[in-house]
């Protein structure tokens, strides 16, 4: 599961906001910000909901560009 969004879409995220990654609870993840890796993180559900708890950041020295590009 993936899905790209911007800063501001991002800032517009509110309590309740849904984020479709097609991921089940228990997969991993990989955090990415600007095409850069920054956190690994596993998919979880508290309360009834999906979230993401990052289990590792990412050192700067070791973040690369996912991009592809």
């Amino acid at each position: 599961g993936r899905t790209r969004m911007s800063v501001g879409d991002i800032l517009n995220l509110k309590s309740g906001s849904v984020v479709t990654l097609g991921k089940l609870a228990g997969d991993f993840v990989d955090v990415l910000v600007n095409d850069k890796l920054v956190a690994r993180g596993e998919v979880l559900i508290l309360n009834d909901r999906f979230c993401v708890r990052i289990a590792e950041i990412v050192s700067p020295e070791e973040r690369q560009d996912v991009s592809g590009g």
